[in-house]
């Protein structure tokens, strides 16, 4: 039986507005609800060269007349993957905002920023009562999915609203983003193969006389090394002295020991200052947060817990607190607990050389370290080549800390030999407390 033809196709593609009639026709039974701007409404941007619909990044292409068109085939099949995608209601995930809960940092920074979006959008004077109206103009899809018919509003004691999303439309918004960061990153090899052959910038520039002058980049003032002047003193107090950003410029970062230091590393459960840092190492350390108690374990943990392994744990156990538990804060070892302890649990592909991890890996947590009897840590592999999305273990904080202990002992003994209740000479005389159990068996640390 032949196909229908579909007016703008040619070759195998179709203009923008058929692509958009197209995917709604296909999803229209869809449990996920869809978009009729997926391809011409903001934040869709088919001349960047792609458009995401659900959880692929479908490629855009200038046809004959300078007319932006996509390949049909790929809207189609888009749509048959978003219909296969099951949806329970009740089954919600929050997704902002967050009060006090670290800010979202990602290796791979991506356009979509649904999170940003949706809780920036919402929290704009008027909204959601303007968004339910979708005026002209407004964004009102994120991937081809129409996530204003399925948010939900909760409100808590009258004064804080809080917005959430079903769990099936988080991961495929998650697998947008990720979808996306995959595609900015071939793009990228792509341009860096093509600049390859061209030759350099020198970085060596002549003034008016013809004489070389140094680029600015080179003139570093002499920056003095942290020899841990700040030793047990609380970030809080700290911060609010006059002049502390200035006398913090004056240091060498404490970790690459080369560039200024920029700002005051300090560990969030204790409240202690680690050390001056830069801002390219701070934000190296900081865990990748997609939600409070979730985040995704990129690429930069290698150097954190591979390359430069002694000199970060060194770092981390800067924090009196840290430093007598034996361990780090519960962000540092779910990621710890991912990326080292189970690393034998994570399944491979066949790649064109050898096996490649699957997927991204995930760490959340249930409960905090403040009560570690009922903290647990559940690590999990999204975005799977596959199409599989598996739990790979669920670790207890107590026997993750032990796991890192054992593995601090073997990786830096000269880190380990420090740490401990016992190595609490050179603590302040009043020592913030550490982890109070409130399960009613006492206030043992574990």
């Amino acid at each position: 039986m032949s196909e229908p033809v579909m007016p703008g196709r040619t070759d195998g593609l179709i203009t923008l507005g058929a692509a958009d009639a197209l995917w709604v026709d296909l999803t229209v039974g869809s449990a996920v609800p869809t978009a009729s701007g997926a391809f011409t409404c903001s934040p869709a941007r088919a001349w960047v060269g792609y458009v995401l619909l659900g959880g692929h990044a479908v490629a855009t292409v200038r046809a004959s007349g300078g007319q932006w068109s996509v390949p049909e085939a790929e809207v189609r099949r888009a749509a048959s993957e978003l219909n296969a995608v099951g949806m329970d209601r009740r089954d919600l995930v929050r997704v902002g905002p967050f009060r006090g809960a670290p800010r979202q940092e990602c290796d791979e920074e991506t356009p979509l920023r649904w999170r940003r979006r949706i809780t920036g959008e919402l929290q704009e004077p008027g909204c959601p009562e303007r968004a339910a109206r979708r005026e002209t103009g407004r964004p009102y899809h994120l991937a081809g999915i129409d996530w204003r018919q399925v948010l939900v509003e909760r409100t808590r004691d009258r004064t804080q609203r809080t917005w959430w999303l079903p769990r099936a439309v988080v991961r495929l918004l998650d697998t947008a983003e990720h979808a996306e960061a995959q595609w900015l990153q071939a793009a990228r090899a792509r341009q860096a193969g093509a600049a390859a052959a061209e030759p350099p910038s020198p970085r060596q520039s002549r003034d008016a006389d013809g004489r070389q002058t140094k680029n600015p980049e080179d003139l570093t003032p002499s920056l003095r090394p942290y020899n841990e002047e700040l030793k047990g003193r609380l970030y809080s107090v700290l911060s609010r002295k006059p002049g502390t950003s200035r006398k913090v410029a004056e240091w060498a970062c404490a970790v690459c020991r080369t560039a200024p230091a920029a700002v005051l590393d300090h560990c969030h459960e204790h409240g202690y200052v680690r050390a001056p840092v830069c801002q390219s190492c701070n934000t190296q350390e900081r865990p990748d947060h997609l939600y409070s108690n979730d985040i995704r374990v990129a690429s930069h943990y290698t150097r954190l817990f591979h390359t430069d392994t002694d000199g970060w744990l060194r770092h981390w156990h800067r924090c009196p607190g840290c430093r007598a538990r034996t361990t780090l804060p519960l962000p540092h070892l779910a990621a710890w607990t991912a990326h080292i302890a189970c690393r034998s649990l994570r399944p491979t592909h066949r790649a064109p050389r050898g096996r490649k991890p699957c997927g991204v890996l995930r760490v959340s947590w249930t409960g905090s370290q403040n009560a570690p009897r009922s903290c647990l840590l559940t690590v999990a592999v999204d975005c799977c080549p596959s199409g599989e999305h598996r739990v790979l273990a669920q670790v207890p904080y107590r026997e993750a800390a032990e796991r890192f202990r054992v593995w601090l002992a073997e990786t830096a003994p000269a880190v380990a030999a420090a740490a401990g209740p016992d190595r609490l000479d050179d603590l302040p005389a009043q020592f913030r407390p550490v982890i109070a159990d409130t399960d009613g068996e006492g206030l043992a640390l574990f």
